[in-house]
């Protein structure tokens, strides 16, 4: 199967880095390579870095990036080691940031990943294959409680309780192997008068397990703050989320450095003498014309913030 994605809030993302032909770009996320191919199209003497922990995505990408002139590396890493990789790489300094946050269309369409909740395929839910945590070993081995926190917490499910509950009954009479056994239980689960709207019942629970299998959520913050590290003064940082909690991570992320000062509301003057070091730049949504081209961007955010 071919590795093909769409990419989300493209030119935007692509104006938000303000990009310079001699400048150092981060690509962090890789996926299809189409934010990539945008970034080594503005440069001439400049440099392009990414990252992806996916092997089909790094391999189609040599492929897509072979023919520009400008500086081009391509690493295999997860953006939580962002410090080590960039050192590894020598680069010191960069120009601008970007994370795109979404699943890739060749992720979720390749049955065989297991993202997918519309394609029957093994339990998997890796981005990187070779590490060792899979959905199937935390639905078949999970405590109920902590497989209903999960969805709970990751997924912002209702029927977190219920959902956990039928997946431990489920397992005892059989191992849960298959996103498509999965996804027959969560059915069965949910009422019948409570599938009936807002999105597939799958959904949530879907998520929540591929957030918790590739720890999605607790990465985020430091990833950010490694990325601001390396920022020169009037570098740009691009977040695209598609879920509100990496949202809300990101937008708070932003927010605290561009406030600054630490110290208590109640305090009269500032004594911490933390600075601001973001300028907080932009917050976008797609275009209806996007969103008719690629529906699954309607939930993406874009957000973006200046190194002072």
């Amino acid at each position: 199967m071919e590795f093909k994605h769409t990419s989300v809030l493209l030119s935007e993302s692509i104006a938000g880095l303000n990009i310079r032909p001699d400048g150092v770009y981060l690509d962090c996320t890789l996926g299809g390579a189409g934010h990539a191919t945008a970034i080594a199209e503005r440069l001439t003497t400049g440099k392009l870095v990414a990252f992806d922990q996916d092997d089909a995505a790094l391999n189609a990408a040599i492929v897509r990036l072979k023919d520009f002139s400008c500086d081009i590396k391509l690493i295999k890493t997860n953006f939580e080691d962002i410090t080590a990789a960039l050192d590894d790489a020598g680069v010191l300094a960069l120009d601008g940031v970007l994370f795109d946050l979404g699943v890739s269309s060749y992720q979720l369409d390749n049955a065989e990943r297991g993202f997918s909740y519309m394609n029957d395929g093994p339990l998997d839910m890796r981005m990187d294959s070779g590490t060792e945590l899979t959905a199937e070993i935390i639905v078949n081995a999970y405590p109920e409680r902590e497989i209903a926190k999960l969805i709970r917490e990751y997924g912002e499910d209702n029927w977190a309780a219920r959902i956990a509950q039928f997946i431990v009954n489920a397992r005892k009479i059989s191992r849960i192997v298959t996103t498509g056994q999965l996804t027959t239980i969560i059915k069965a689960a949910i009422p019948a008068a409570a599938r009936r709207d807002g999105p597939h019942p799958a959904k949530r629970t879907f998520q929540a397990l591929r957030i918790a299998v590739n720890r999605e959520l607790e990465i985020l913050e430091h990833s950010f703050s490694a990325a601001v590290e390396r920022l020169k003064p009037g570098g740009r940082i691009c977040i695209i989320t598609f879920h509100s909690l990496e949202d809300r991570i990101a937008k708070q992320f932003f927010m605290r450095l561009a406030k600054g000062c630490l110290c208590p509301p109640q305090m009269p003057i500032c004594v911490c003498g933390k600075k601001p070091s973001l300028k907080i730049i932009g917050n976008i949504t797609p275009e209806i014309g996007e969103l008719e081209v690629n529906p699954r961007a309607r939930s993406a955010r874009l957000r973006i913030a200046e190194k002072i």
